[in-house]
């Protein structure tokens, strides 16, 4: 809840509207836990809350629990939360000297089933609501105790399959945590006729799609593109670039397209240049990101020299690319690994 919502919930149940405006603050502000820690609010009044459903203290704020935690040698910090029904997720803090990223996760599992994803090996269960969302921000925040700059709806789960709750959340980060829709990244791997829909529900929701929108294409043709993700066969290439250009023309604002490089697979000079070929003309940028292994697939983290070849090429035919630095290696970085781990030790 924002804070005007808040303020008609506590004079719902005969409270002052200044009470919601302090329940406000202890939520977003000092991240409170549990409704027991509210010490602002009368004693009497959190006794009556309590005494209705939800009755437990935690379940009221809506906080996720924390079952574990690994950190990397660089400072990126993976969270594995709990849900209330019993579900993981994953979130994850990359620190660097002047921001702090907030990768977070959409749904439980994941229906798209990308090959080079931990996350798809372990299928889809539901999508997350607004407050687990948001959630996996408080969380980052109060474990690495400093303020995220920075969110991208790139961790678990395709964010266009849960578009209500993504941008119910993305209203939530601007309106109540203070940040920047242009702080703020969606990745998607594409889903026929959703684009269209995210941009008017953009612009209807949060008054302007001022987001970075990062569309995941990992192959230049569409051949290679079904064989890295199978769901790729229903939504053909040129449909799919067709609808970024009417996405760029409905916003206004810029496509980063995300390439993750398979070495010996995807990574060969000549398609860098198909690729180029393929985003040319666009109102883009390209994001080169170097695969991080996972235990199910025998595909191989591409060569330095493979990662700067590749992207001589894209820049060579004036395409604007960059290569994204790999962070956590040694933490189970990757989308659904850590989860993955814990769950294979439970059932063992």
């Amino acid at each position: 809840m924002g804070r005007a919502a808040l303020e008609a919930w506590v004079q719902e149940r005969g409270q002052a509207a200044f009470r919601g405006r302090q329940l406000h603050d202890w939520l977003y502000s000092k991240g409170v836990r549990e409704l027991d820690q509210v010490s602002v609010l009368p004693k009497l009044f959190r006794q009556q809350l309590l005494e209705q459903p939800p009755a437990d203290a935690f379940d009221w704020i809506g906080r996720s629990r924390e079952l574990e935690r690994n950190v990397a040698l660089d400072g990126t910090t993976k969270l594995l939360l709990a849900t209330h029904d019993g579900l993981s997720i994953e979130t994850v803090g990359i620190p660097n000297p002047d921001r702090l990223t907030v990768c977070v996760s959409t749904q439980v599992g994941c229906a798209m089933a990308c090959r080079f994803c931990a996350t798809g090996k372990g299928g889809f269960q539901r999508s997350l609501a607004v407050h687990e969302i948001v959630d996996q921000v408080l969380s980052v925040r109060e474990v690495m105790q400093q303020r995220p700059s920075h969110v991208v709806f790139m961790g678990m789960g395709e964010p266009l399959l849960n578009i209500d709750a993504v941008l119910a959340s993305i209203d939530c980060l601007c309106t109540d945590l203070g940040m920047a829709q242009r702080q703020i990244t969606i990745s998607t791997v594409g889903v026929p006729n959703t684009l269209p829909k995210l941009a008017a529900l953009a612009q209807e929701r949060l008054g302007r799609a001022q987001y970075t929108l990062a569309v995941s294409l990992h192959a230049p043709n569409q051949q290679l593109r079904e064989e890295l993700i199978p769901t790729a066969h229903a939504y053909p290439l040129e449909k799919l670039l067709s609808d970024c250009r009417d996405y760029v023309v409905a916003t206004g604002r810029r496509l980063s397209f995300e390439y993750i490089l398979l070495g010996g697979l995807n990574d060969h000079p000549a398609q860098a240049l198909d690729l180029a070929d393929l985003v040319s003309g666009f109102q883009s940028h390209v994001n080169l990101i170097a695969y991080n292994p996972i235990e199910e697939e025998t595909f191989k983290r591409p060569s330095n020299a493979a990662v700067e070849a590749f992207r001589r090429n894209l820049q060579s035919r004036g395409i604007a690319v960059s290569v994204r630095a790999s962070r956590g290696l040694d933490a189970d970085a990757a989308c659904g690994q850590l989860r993955r781990r814990f769950n294979n030790l439970v059932s063992t």
